[in-house]
């Protein structure tokens, strides 16, 4: 994303476009890579919502989330392009709100790594997880990745159907 400061997220947030729905795929690449063909698509509000729910000093991934969404809906998986996008609005959109916020930092990409496409990036990411007492870790040498330590451990078991 580009120019955040000048976008409203929380209009993005509220709007559902034509949001939930369930769409057959028929590419058999991206049927054999995400497991069936019944694909959902969930509102952002969604994954604000779900997001709420992750408590002081636990963790959830994307796919994790994904997942949960694809088990309430009867289908075999959350499309994983708009389910990123849709995160990314559900944290700028709290970050321009005064009240009511989202906890977006605890919302971790594939195996515990942190989201530079937060605001304020990892570093602002970095600086709240350790507040709850999460250990970050960094990897590589030029392009450098950080990640939760032992994320697996803090992860937060959604509830539902």
């Amino acid at each position: 994303m580009a120019n955040e400061e000048k976008k409203d997220f929380n209009a993005m947030l509220n709007n559902s476009k034509d949001m939930p729905k369930i769409q057959i795929i028929t590419d058999k690449a991206s049927i054999e890579k995400y497991g069936g063909e019944r694909m959902y698509f969930a509102p952002p509000i969604d994954y604000d919502k779900v997001m709420k729910s992750i408590p002081y000093g636990k963790l959830i991934t994307v796919g994790k989330i994904r997942e949960y969404f694809a088990k309430q809906a009867g289908v075999d998986f959350t499309e994983p392009i708009t389910a990123g996008i849709f995160i990314c609005i559900a944290a700028w959109a709290s970050h321009q709100r005064k009240t009511d916020e989202t906890p977006y930092w605890r919302t971790l990409k594939s195996n515990g790594e942190l989201n530079g496409k937060y605001p304020g990036g990892v570093e602002a990411q970095k600086a709240k997880l350790e507040a709850e007492g999460h250990t970050i870790l960094t990897k590589g040498r030029k392009n450098i990745k950080y990640y939760v330590a032992g994320y697996e451990n803090a992860l937060y078991e959604l509830k539902g159907n």
